[in-house]
């Protein structure tokens, strides 16, 4: 493990604190007219998503966590568990759903993914800016019905619920953003 100190801190980097994983969010240093300098962040749990302020003084030294990204290709899901092939090293990875949070309405077969690993724990997942996904099921639009934006629940080949323009049936492919799961565009 890398020791840095609160001076070098920058957006995204992660830090092993006593408390956990946490990534660093903002920072901002401080250097008030009377006393030392210090150094304000916003800091959030890689583990639980909890979000907390915390203030270091300028210069004290913070361990940095190492988190290795892997390419992985995503291959079937078993159950409740996720199966991810190492691009690299051609090895084999389960993962229960409750790891990969919400990434799981967003992961298609044969799509790749990055994965962040602590050791041998997965901290996060990096998806796409889009997928494509298939509709399953949707309402008919209702003839009449012609409201400029007009939108329907759908339901993807995932799981995910999107919201979908009137013109759209089930087995057409969508593009959904996964970043804020909306609709982007028919494919």
């Amino acid at each position: 493990m890398a020791v840095i100190t609160t001076n070098d801190l920058k957006n995204g980097m992660t830090l092993n604190l006593d408390d956990g994983l946490f990534n660093v969010v903002e920072f901002q240093h401080v250097k008030p007219g009377k006393g030392g300098a210090f150094v304000r962040t916003t800091l959030k749990n890689v583990r639980t998503g909890s979000v907390v302020d915390r203030t270091f003084r300028a210069g004290e030294k913070v361990e940095r966590a190492n988190i290795d990204r892997r390419s992985m290709q995503y291959l079937y899901s078993d159950g409740n568990d996720y199966v991810f092939m190492d691009s690299e090293t051609y090895e084999q990875l389960q993962v229960g759903a409750d790891v990969l949070g919400d990434a799981v309405h967003y992961l298609v077969e044969n799509n790749s993914v990055i994965l962040g690993m602590f050791g041998s724990e997965i901290v996060g997942t990096d998806l796409p800016a889009a997928v494509e996904l298939e509709v399953t099921q949707t309402e008919p639009g209702v003839q009449g019905d012609r409201v400029s934006g007009a939108t329907k629940a759908a339901t993807c080949q995932t799981g995910l619920l999107v919201q979908v323009p009137l013109f759209l049936n089930p087995g057409e492919r969508i593009k959904v953003d996964t970043r804020t799961g909306a609709y982007i565009s028919r494919v």
